[in-house]
């Protein structure tokens, strides 16, 4: 079958009654929980996580989606109204967004940000279609030994390109592979690092440490830096674009969304690189009137960074559904979620469950268009959530993580676990760690150990089996080119940087 018969099987499959709910559910959750200040797509989908478990699978991933997306959407508002920007994608948002609100511009800003992402969530989720088939005819022919490439690739590229060190961003994932080896081995049988307690032998549950890195780290950290006073949230009426707006914002949505899409389907592209070049790019391109707005709210600065951002989104999923390789946060956790129903995202999800991955494809579409009918009229409510307490929102936010954790086994031990994890979590926050590079650590190290142990017994012990492949020899040389590019750009930077030359003398007094 084409893609375009897949694609149409999977729209049958999205416009179920009971499917659509689950999409209505998921973007109105992800944009509700996204709109709230300091929680970003990531930690939205980690929130959510532990409910939908008894939930058909298919149903579940939709809705998924929708929390994805609404994710996205809603943090656009919070940077916006508040100049708070949820996640590292958002600043520039937050940077012209802002300005413009407190311009008397809030609407035009909310109404380009929600459009944007509408047609550039349309347009990337379509690329999507049409990469997703080509990616599964590649990695049919994958090896042992390039699937373990490809995951050092992705350990390298995230460590090195999500953090501003990259000793921070690998003591990061060497902590997150310290977690995804306790347990019990699965080729040897023998127990690690499980301290003598039983619960431990099946491993930490991959929602447990989603949850206890990201939404109680995230609430711990922010409630540590907590200001009593009520947050200063810009007014907005109904968002709305005149024709000057939207003849300025057509071109930075189509220019970001070519931007965002393929940074996102690069192992550790993510959406901050797109947005800061979307935004130089418009800033460049900016004539006349744009241009001497720039730096006090040009609508162009808030169109392509909003497009780049959600475009990317749909191009995580490319390397997540074919390759069962995260590219950020937010996909980690996704991955997380299909491991929990027992799938592995790859060549062999398309073959043996293509209901669920075009049936979650297909709601892309749906979900986008329900975004833009909810976020345009209902700007005004979503402006009223943020002026929640930050006491109340936090709290609220550790007990939920409790709730959901505890109603996954029962058990005391995870609950145990979740508040030692929140405590690493607002520990790395502290010390400038990434969280990314400890998911994605966690998730992918069994799957790279056990596909390094397929190699090396293939090869009867030879090392040089790893390097054997044409395919794992790139993959190889672009994880060493990503560790490298930092401090080549550094030494490159220092070569380049005019020489100091010293203070000249001050000539005597009279002369």
């Amino acid at each position: 079958m084409t893609s375009f018969q897949l694609l149409l099987d999977g729209f049958a499959a999205a416009l179920t009654p009971v499917n659509l709910l689950y999409a209505l559910v998921g973007v109105t959750l992800g944009t509700l929980v996204g709109v709230l200040p300091g929680i970003g797509p990531a930690m939205t989908v980690a929130l959510l996580l532990p409910i939908t478990f008894t939930v058909p699978p298919t149903s579940a991933f939709i809705m998924f989606a929708g929390i994805y997306y609404g994710g996205m959407y809603g943090g656009s508002t919070t940077s916006i109204l508040l100049n708070t920007p949820g996640e590292s994608s958002s600043m520039i948002t937050a940077l012209e967004g802002n300005k413009m609100a407190r311009r008397g511009r809030a609407a035009q800003a909310l109404a380009t940000a929600a459009i944007g992402s509408f047609v550039a969530g349309t347009i990337a989720t379509a690329l999507l279609v049409v990469a997703a088939p080509a990616v599964v005819s590649f990695a049919i022919s994958f090896g042992p030994e390039d699937y373990f490439a490809l995951a050092i690739l992705a350990f390298t590229a995230v460590s090195s390109v999500l953090s501003r060190s990259i000793v921070r961003g690998l003591a990061s994932l060497g902590l997150g592979l310290v977690i995804g080896l306790i347990g019990i081995d699965q080729q040897t049988g023998q127990a690690r690092l499980t301290l003598g307690i039983p619960q431990l032998l099946d491993g930490i549950d991959v929602v447990i440490v989603a949850v206890g890195l990201f939404a109680l780290g995230e609430s711990l950290y922010v409630a540590s830096r907590l200001r009593h006073a009520p947050p200063e949230v810009v007014p907005v009426g109904r968002a709305w674009m005149g024709r000057s707006d939207w003849r300025r914002s057509w071109k930075p949505w189509l220019r970001g969304t070519a931007l965002g899409f393929p940074f996102g389907a690069l192992p550790g592209g993510g959406a901050e690189i797109p947005t800061f070049l979307s935004y130089a790019a418009e800033k460049r391109l900016a004539k006349g009137v744009a241009k001497e707005e720039y730096g006090k709210g040009a609508i162009e600065g808030v169109a392509g960074p909003e497009a780049a951002n959600n475009a990317s989104a749909a191009g995580t999923l490319v390397p997540l559904l074919t390759l069962g390789l995260p590219t950020s946060a937010t996909a980690a956790i996704m991955l997380a979620a299909f491991q929990q129903y027992g799938l592995q995202p790859g060549p062999q999800l398309f073959d043996h469950n293509p209901a669920l991955v075009w049936g979650m494809i297909a709601s892309l579409f749906l979900g986008n268009t329900m975004l833009l009918v909810l976020n345009l009229p209902l700007a005004p409510v979503w402006a009223r959530m943020l002026r929640i307490p930050r006491p109340y929102l936090y709290a609220g936010i550790v007990l939920f993580a409790a709730l959901g954790v505890y109603a996954l086994n029962g058990t005391v031990v995870d609950l145990f676990v979740l508040y030692v994890l929140g405590l690493l979590g607002y520990a790395m926050r502290r010390f400038g760690l990434p969280i990314a590079p400890a998911v994605i650590g966690m998730i992918l190290g069994p799957m790279a150990e056990i596909q390094l142990r397929r190699a090396l017994a293939i090869g009867a012990g030879d090392v040089t089996v790893l390097v054997r492949s044409p395919v794992a020899v790139v993959l190889l040389a672009l994880s060493l080119l990503a560790l490298l590019s930092p401090l080549i750009r550094r030494w490159y930077a220092r070569r380049n940087a005019p020489a100091r030359t010293e203070p000249e003398r001050k000539a005597p007094a009279g002369i």
